[in-house]
């Protein structure tokens, strides 16, 4: 998977969590994205939370885990779209 298609793995996730920022599958995603992120969390997510999703949902946090094998955590698109989904969430 290229680059540019990982990034729109963040667009796509922010997408899905914004359609129901208190569904089941936006909080797996969000949960794994701020696990993800925290690079002293031992990426503590519990994997069967992705028998909760649906296929298309994993195919994302797939994709979410890719970026972080590729060290695509740590940029700024990233940040911002888990800054972004965090607000929906808590605000929503």
């Amino acid at each position: 998977m290229s680059d540019e298609a990982l990034q729109q793995v963040l667009k796509q996730v922010r997408e899905r969590v914004g359609a129901d920022t208190h569904g089941a599958a936006s909080l797996v995603l969000f949960a794994l994205m701020k696990t993800l992120s925290t690079d002293n969390g031992q990426y503590l997510f519990l994997l069967n939370k992705l028998q909760d999703l649906q296929a298309a949902d994993r195919r994302l946090a797939y994709g979410l885990m890719e970026l972080m094998a590729r060290g695509l955590h740590r940029d700024a698109n990233w940040q911002q779209t888990l800054t972004a989904i965090e607000t929906e969430i808590r605000g929503g």
